[in-house]
């Protein structure tokens, strides 16, 4: 087992993973950029070091000033938490260079995993079933005679894309030839690779997305759904699990037949496979992701497992001492994310607390709110023996939830927990671009 973890990021996810490692007994390096200076995650580490300014591609996203940042404090590993260097197969491989662990898939299954499109036609011999799509295209010529025949309306996607960035909707050939050039610029601009591919449009679908751990000796267990089908602009607002829309028999069938895909993949550690629900109950393939999510803690509520610990576990050899048939799925768990809309210090916060009832942040009174980072505040996370406990549950939370000084998207949740549909458990993905 590792003594030392340098965590290459900042915000929520930066003190979750330090947590988990004071409770493993590991030392922690904490990173961060001058406008972080006085971050939560800095006075939680053991050590930290500024690896530059407040620009995300001179601090958190330079991969040299990160590793160095780790071999200067004597860190054996580096747990890169998501968004940033995540999912960046070049800095995984620059860390095995140099001797130091990434934790996280290897480098090769990391370089499979980002091209969207290659990954789909891999698990072709898999049980799963890819969004009928492209390869990556070449030009939009190639693209025009792929979506005639795939049907429109069709989704254009960045073949690195991630976190709902770099999707399209395209209902028409005129809509392409407008968005296509729009859309190849904006890939390079976002993940540095213009290449985009096309895939089926599915209307009136839920986002459902599996949550997967699995060791170097092939052993794979998945922790059951989440249903991330609350969305604005791909952006998820709301997470629960189980999902309302998924029988027992639909789940033990997912479950099965994706944990047949991840050994196929020869993947190891914390993933994510991704898919859309339509409404004749098939499950549609889209995408995995090889890091811990944002909504990880719906799972760890429901099933007691710690994701963030068992993937620092899977990174130092440590077989999985759990299988599937160990994992009960009973109750159900929510979580909100809470963010802000609007910049500046804030003045005063107040946490609900209560049994099952967590808020993962890294906001402190005076803490500075950046218009330099992403804007999520934190996540507020309930479990309860039921969904109509459960919602009872998060509104009480979410009225006890005070953060003054930062303007916040806590009512808007509020009234999504309210709304009719949301309460009977069905909606879709549509659901916050229809007036109900």
């Amino acid at each position: 087992m590792f003594s030392k973890i340098l965590i290459a990021n900042r915000g929520e996810i930066a003190v979750r993973v330090i947590r988990a490692c004071k409770e493993m007994g590991i030392a922690t390096v904490a990173v961060y950029s001058q406008a972080d200076r006085d971050a939560l995650h800095v006075q939680l580490a053991d050590e930290s070091v500024c690896v530059g300014p407040a620009a995300p591609s001179e601090s958190y996203l330079a991969q040299e000033r990160v590793l160095s940042a780790a071999l200067i404090t004597g860190a054996q590993a580096i747990h890169p938490g998501y968004g940033f260097l995540s999912e960046n197969a070049g800095f995984a491989r620059l860390c095995r260079k140099n001797g130091v662990v990434f934790i996280g898939p290897e480098a090769d299954c990391m370089e499979r995993l980002e091209d969207k499109a290659g990954l789909k036609a891999l698990l072709r011999s898999t049980p799963l079933r890819p969004i009928p799509g492209t390869e990556a295209l070449s030009s939009l010529e190639e693209a025009l005679t792929s979506a005639e025949a795939i049907g429109y309306p069709v989704m254009l996607k960045a073949c690195c894309g991630g976190g709902g960035r770099g999707i399209r909707v395209v209902p028409s050939p005129e809509e392409l030839r407008r968005e296509y050039p729009l859309a190849v610029a904006e890939s390079e601009a976002a993940f540095g690779d213009g290449r985009l591919y096309l895939e089926k449009c599915i209307l009136s679908a839920r986002h459902i997305e599996v949550q997967v751990l699995a060791d170097e000796s092939g052993n794979v267990v998945c922790l059951g759904e989440r249903d991330c089908s609350v969305q604005r602009r791909h952006q998820k607002l709301i997470e629960e699990s189980p999902s309302p829309a998924v029988g027992s028999a639909q789940r033990a069938a997912l479950l099965r037949d994706t944990a047949e895909a991840v050994r196929a993949l020869g993947y190891v550690g914390a993933g994510t496979l991704e898919f859309l629900l339509d409404r004749e109950g098939h499950f549609w393939f889209m995408e995995m992701n090889a890091r811990i999510q944002v909504e990880h803690p719906v799972t760890e509520m429901l099933t007691g497992v710690d994701l963030v610990k068992w993937q620092i576990r899977t990174a130092a050899g440590v077989p999985l001492r759990f299988g599937q048939e160990d994992l009960r799925f009973e109750g159900c768990a929510m979580e909100c994310r809470i963010c802000a809309r609007s910049t500046g210090k804030l003045r005063s916060l107040h946490v609900p607390g209560g049994p099952f009832v967590r808020f993962d942040t890294y906001l402190l009174p005076d803490t500075q709110v950046s218009p330099f980072y992403d804007p999520l505040l934190g996540k507020l996370i309930v479990y309860a023996r039921s969904r109509e406990e459960v919602l009872r549950k998060m509104r009480s939370a979410l009225c006890e939830l005070l953060i003054v000084g930062i303007d916040t998207n806590i009512e808007e949740q509020l009234r999504l927990l309210n709304d009719t549909r949301f309460l009977s458990g069905n909606y879709d993905t549509a659901l916050l671009e229809v007036t109900p």
